[in-house]
């Protein structure tokens, strides 16, 4: 009887020495970037806390790909998103390119929520007690948390626990400096201040009626169009080809297109497929060529180009992901809306519009994640873009129902019933 393995193929001498093809490693220290929970894909934030986790799952959106957000009517709540999107590349440090508007565009950027005031007194607080913590080394800043609930129980231990803690504190000292902190970036002091290492938020707080202040570095480079030129994306692709090869190996980049074919801003002859399909086959390779540096999202007005033609079924075909804005009829009216979020609250701001999911970034073989389901609905607010579960009011005739939404959907004994 023969122990030969069975079913073993055979390879030849090249075939041995043939390494696994390895996945792009994301260049370390760079801000806004975090590796995706479902397969370590490098993501960097949309600026939205909401669409970030309604992309597949990611948490954000992976470097590499593309997003497409379409609008019906005249509103402008994608060009909020888009916004977003540039804010927290400024903020991150990013390197962020705009196609065919000019420089006010950038000038209206939501600045930062938190910055002065109130905020700003609670943000001194939190820095102070960042610098408590960092008197020991980063994990035993957790460990005075140990024992707390039996304290009322437990006498003696309680008594003896700080004296213990001061002794660990007093022994581990010096790690403080020798061991380094994960994830932790420095932050510029203010003049009353000293150096504290805060972990970097991976997506701010913005304010619509606030401005971003841009620094003087040109974080934002704006390209124009020039009608004239026969094929007018062509620089397009060498200004951004330029500038990512010219930047450094960890910096990241955003491209941004906003209200892509809007006669405001575009030629007719842009809309012509033999100019504008090679332009976005060229997007993609430049995704794909660097899949940890680059990410684009661009936004498509449907009054002027429904889906129904064959020119924007290629545009969503060449795009990543693809999602669709269909703001409420009344969104512009003064009445409150009919319609209502579950879960929402008198604070709450009512829907303005249905999000649809057309498409998202694929990136495993199970699937990248779910897509949040089709009752989506969004509401912007000064402070935030919300993306929350779509449910239908009571029907007219149920007053308790009625009652109790108006209550805040609380229900008391009375109202169960055996």
């Amino acid at each position: 009887m023969s122990f030969r393995k069975r079913n073993v193929g055979l390879a030849g001498p090249s075939s041995a020495s043939a390494s696994p093809k390895e996945a792009p490693v994301t260049p370390a220290n760079s801000p806004g970037v975090r590796p995706s929970p479902i397969d370590g894909r490098p993501t960097t934030s949309t600026g939205t806390p909401t669409l970030d986790d309604l992309l597949a799952g990611h948490a954000g959106l992976a470097l590499g790909n593309s997003l497409l957000i379409e609008e019906n009517g005249t509103t402008d709540f994608a060009g909020a998103l888009l916004r977003y999107y540039a804010a927290e590349g400024v903020v991150q440090g990013h390197r962020v390119h705009v196609v065919g508007v000019g420089e006010q565009w950038g000038r209206e950027l939501p600045g930062l929520v938190g910055v002065g005031g109130a905020a700003g007194k609670e943000g001194e607080a939190g820095a102070a007690g960042d610098k408590e913590k960092m008197k020991i080394a980063w994990r035993y800043e957790r460990l005075g948390e140990f024992g707390a609930g039996a304290a009322g129980s437990r006498g003696g231990i309680a008594l003896l626990l700080p004296c213990f803690l001061m002794y660990i504190r007093n022994i581990l000292s010096f790690e403080a400096i020798a061991t380094p902190t994960p994830n932790r970036n420095p932050i510029p002091s203010s003049p009353g201040q000293s150096d504290l290492m805060v972990p970097a938020p991976f997506c701010h707080s913005f304010d619509l009626t606030k401005r971003l202040s841009l620094p003087a570095s040109g974080a934002i480079t704006f390209t124009t169009i020039h009608p004239t030129v026969d094929n007018l994306f062509t620089s397009i692709l060498q200004s951004t080809t330029q500038a990512i090869a010219s930047s450094l190996p960890n910096t990241i980049h955003r491209l941004i297109i906003p209200t892509l074919l809007s006669p405001a801003l575009f030629p007719p002859s842009a809309s012509h497929p033999r100019h504008l399909l090679p332009f976005l086959h060229s997007i993609r390779a430049l995704l794909r060529q660097h899949p940890t540096r680059l990410s684009a999202m661009l936004t498509l007005p449907l009054s002027l180009y429904p889906r129904s033609t064959g020119l924007v079924c290629w545009i969503e075909h060449l795009c990543d992901g693809v999602l669709e804005l269909a703001p409420f009829p009344h969104s512009i009216d003064p009445e409150p809306p009919l319609t209502t979020s579950s879960g929402s609250s008198k604070a709450e701001e009512k829907p303005q519009g249905m999000l649809k999911i057309h498409r998202l970034p694929v990136l495993t073989e199970k699937g990248g994640g779910s897509g949040g389901g089709d009752d989506l609905a969004f509401s912007l607010t000064r402070r935030k873009f919300v993306i929350k579960p779509f449910s239908l009011p009571p029907v007219e005739g149920d007053q308790e129902a009625q009652k109790g939404e108006a209550e805040g959907g609380k229900v008391g004994k009375g109202d169960i019933e055996f």
